[in-house]
């Protein structure tokens, strides 16, 4: 800081097998291979084994595809709403076209993707609101069908989130001991009449509050919820104000999702203990039974036992309900065939050591 001042941001300095070479922003981002990197194959040869990489910036997604159709581009992370029904199948495949230009890499990722529920009983919001009730949020839960949204919005790419909050690829995950929810609208009615919606009473109208890129997600949900009883207004906003409205705990139903910041459950976890503000505890969860597991977790040093307080914990969410979880998230690379040796992982870090063209 003290020799580059506000330029410092254009001077990185590390370790790793690659070094900073230029930086046009908005444009491109080389990196140049590090010839003091410590680390080497199995043979003896010094890794990484690329000489360089460049990174390339563009907004437009339909653009960046065919920049990599072109072989302008090598790789492609994501594969976005504009070109995903070309290139896959509804069972999230390659189609027959693309087979020999393509390899598509699958793998799991540390994000759940949810609808958040404020359930603040201190907030006007939601004392006025039929969401402050748990059998009107465990019917939003049973009330839309996850497997046909992901089928027909995600071409298959994802897992539908039918167990708790924490997400697959984790090892405390268990779908056999975190019961979550399925698409059951006679349930969702049911659960509805026992809040006391029912014989002519209606449900009050809701409003969920999305991003533009999740609005098709939003409209399915809402479409089969109205079937169960709902009426769900969508409220579609710019992303920097819904985290304001939801940091600021003035979003009583909204679009949200958590990405992972290290490999362990209690990151998802620590999103409903009632000690931590907004964020993380968007919905500002709050369950005294919770947070004693919550706070045994950070001293438990069994592994084994651990994983068992993440999966009560999560259970305890789950039977809330102040999130609806949607989907588990995977990684989803589009690799061209001469590029070698590119891994994923649950992070999605981009790790080129071993690549090779």
């Amino acid at each position: 800081m003290t020799r580059y001042g506000k330029d410092f941001r254009s001077h990185p300095c590390g370790t790793g097998p690659f070094r900073f070479g230029s930086w046009e922003e908005n444009q491109d981002l080389i990196l140049l291979k590090n010839g003091r990197f410590f680390e080497k194959d199995s043979t003896g040869r010094a890794l990484p084994y690329l000489d360089a990489v460049k990174i390339s910036f563009t907004d437009e997604k339909a653009i960046e595809f065919l920049l990599f159709r072109q072989g302008q581009l090598d790789f492609v992370n994501e594969i976005d709403a504009s070109y995903k029904d070309e290139v896959l199948s509804k069972k999230g495949e390659l189609k027959k076209e693309w087979k020999d230009r393509i390899n598509l890499s699958v793998y799991p990722q540390l994000n759940t993707e949810y609808l958040g529920i404020l359930v603040d009983t201190a907030s006007a919001l939601v004392k006025a609101s039929p969401l402050k009730s748990r059998l009107v949020r465990q019917a939003i839960n049973c009330g839309f069908d996850r497997r046909k949204m992901m089928l027909y919005l995600k071409n298959s790419l994802g897992l539908p989130a039918e167990s708790g909050f924490v997400p697959a690829g984790l090892p405390s995950f268990d779908s056999t001991k975190v019961r979550g929810y399925r698409y059951d609208p006679g349930r969702a009615r049911a659960l509805l009449a026992e809040a006391g919606y029912g014989d002519g009473r209606a449900v009050p109208p809701i409003k969920l509050m999305t991003i533009p890129n999740y609005a098709d997600f939003a409209s399915f949900i809402a479409r089969q919820l109205e079937d169960v009883g709902f009426h769900v207004q969508i409220e579609v906003v710019q992303k920097s104000l819904l985290l304001e409205e939801t940091a600021q705990s003035r979003a009583l139903f909204f679009r949200g999702s958590w990405l992972a910041d290290y490999p362990d459950a209690e990151n998802y976890l620590s999103v409903f203990y009632s000690k931590n503000p907004s964020p993380p505890n968007y919905t500002r969860f709050s369950d005294p039974v919770f947070d004693k597991l919550y706070e045994r977790s950070l001293e438990e040093e069994n592994d084994s036992v651990r994983y068992g307080l993440y999966r009560e914990m999560d259970q305890r969410v789950m039977d809330a309900s102040p999130v609806a979880p949607l989907w588990y998230d995977e990684v989803v690379h589009l690799i061209n065939p001469r590029v070698v040796g590119l891994e994923p992982n649950a992070l999605n870090l981009l790790e080129l050591r071993r690549v090779r063209k």
